[in-house]
């Protein structure tokens, strides 16, 4: 037998638009009565149609969270689990289920943020990345849909909510960190310049060095597709330099778990021959050998916040775009050592 509302109202003695209010979370309805409407729901095993709530209140109370890439792949890096990770946690504390992108290009990831707003199928969005110039961040923009952004748009960033670090500012200070170790040749490996995130964290690379006196030199910046595409021959190319680093700042512990790997193969060891610091501080981290310095850059609140955001600004369309920078701390690790 089906249990509906009115069975509820019933045997909470209530009337059954109470039911409804305990249902949406109403301020009006006494902590009291929630309690003993919910502890009446759960005796008698009675569920929500949120579909149904939904199309009354033309909600989805859904949110997609659109990928850089194909799920297949985001996966594969430990960033983006901790970062749905808070995006879940907030999300199902506001009563919000999430709709995950799969498309695996830029042009299907596109077409399918088209699907989700046209068809409605989301109330907003959250984009984990920001790509320079993206035509997807411009539509979202143009045609007033709600959405935030985790990392800095490129362009029109005054006009967009979006949750980042500072890192510029973050990458300058791994940079002196490695310069105030003795490390005078520093190379900057991993980076894709299509992001916004590599454009930052290479600024920052760069000030560090020029307010060191130390050159900045074109061979010493390493674009990740070189690493993935060529693996070891990649990093040789780096070490074989007529002056070599003797430490090196990577995009993400992903990364440079590969190089170390790829160096443990050229008998380069880590870090008495050559010193590396990293973003994200994966798990794995402190475990890798040797274990990694790497910065914490909040993956857990980044996701958080910029769901928090959304759901603002879904449930009040005249909120105001902002900003909100999250903290990062440099973990220090086993990777680097002085200059010898």
């Amino acid at each position: 037998m089906v249990v509906t509302i009115k069975d509820v109202a019933r045997e909470a003695n209530v009337a059954p638009s109470t039911v409804s209010r305990v249902i949406a979370n109403n301020p009006r309805i006494s902590e009291k009565t929630k309690k003993r409407v919910k502890e009446v729901m759960n005796q008698l095993g009675y569920y929500p149609n949120l579909q149904a709530r939904s199309l009354v209140a033309k909600s989805t109370q859904t949110i997609g969270v659109i990928m850089p890439n194909s799920a297949y792949h985001a996966f594969r890096n430990p960033f983006f689990p901790e970062v749905l990770r808070g995006i879940s946690m907030n999300a199902h504390e506001s009563k919000y289920g999430i709709y995950l992108s799969t498309g695996s290009t830029e042009e299907e990831i596109h077409e399918e943020v088209l699907s989700m707003v046209n068809g409605r199928r989301v109330d907003g969005i959250v984009l984990l990345y920001s790509r320079v110039n993206d035509r997807t961040m411009n539509y979202l923009e143009e045609s007033g849909f709600p959405f935030t952004v985790v990392g800095r748009p490129s362009m029109n960033e005054e006009r967009i909510t979006y949750v980042d670090n500072d890192n510029i500012f973050i990458t300058k200070q791994v940079t002196n960190y490695l310069i105030e170790l003795g490390h005078k040749n520093i190379a900057f490996v991993g980076g894709n310049l299509d992001f916004v995130v590599t454009i930052d964290r290479l600024n920052g690379y760069n000030m560090a060095l020029k307010e060191a006196g130390l050159p900045v030199t074109d061979a010493y910046f390493v674009h990740e597709k070189f690493v993935n595409e060529k693996g070891k021959d990649a990093i040789r190319t780096l070490v074989e330099l007529e002056v070599p680093p003797t430490a090196l700042v990577t995009q993400d512990d992903l990364m440079a778990y590969e190089i170390i790997s790829h160096l443990e193969k050229l008998n380069i060891k880590v870090p008495d021959d050559i010193s590396i610091v990293s973003f994200n501080n994966l798990s794995l981290s402190e475990h890798s050998k040797p274990p990694l310095t790497s910065v914490d850059i909040g993956t857990f609140q980044l996701g958080h916040v910029a769901t928090k955001c959304l759901i603002e600004k879904i449930e009040n369309p005249e909120t105001l775009p902002i900003r909100i920078t999250i903290p990062t701390r440099l973990i220090e690790r086993k990777s680097c050592a002085v200059k010898k």
